[in-house]
């Protein structure tokens, strides 16, 4: 059997590779690489789709995997949990505080 690998994008994603890794037994690695044939790279939300998009012509070999994917995103990924529209508002995951801002708050800075 192949060795499976899961990374992030070093953004939300990290603690849920992590925990994804834990769960299933899957080696987490913090390098992204085409020369993985078994690689998932993971996101919380696929949302604009910006980030996988830039990632996928970097490394277009690996799988991509998001718990929420917008269906607006211009990059739908190969896993996902849950489709959302646009209307769904500002998810903040467990793994976020409470008060987080949205992103467009955070480009303001």
């Amino acid at each position: 059997m192949q060795r499976r690998y899961i990374i992030s994008n070093r953004g939300g994603g990290t603690i849920l590779a992590i925990l994804f890794s834990h769960r299933f037994d899957i080696q987490y690695t913090p390098y992204m690489s085409n020369h993985y044939p078994n690689m998932l790279i993971l996101d919380d939300i696929a949302d604009s789709g910006k980030t996988f998009k830039d990632l996928e012509e970097d490394f277009p070999k690996p799988k991509y995997g998001a718990l929420h994917y917008k269906n607006t995103s211009v990059f739908e990924p190969d896993y996902y949990a849950k489709e959302i529209d646009k209307d769904f508002g500002w998810i903040v995951y467990p793994w976020e505080k409470k008060d987080s801002n949205t992103i467009q708050n955070y480009l303001e800075n």
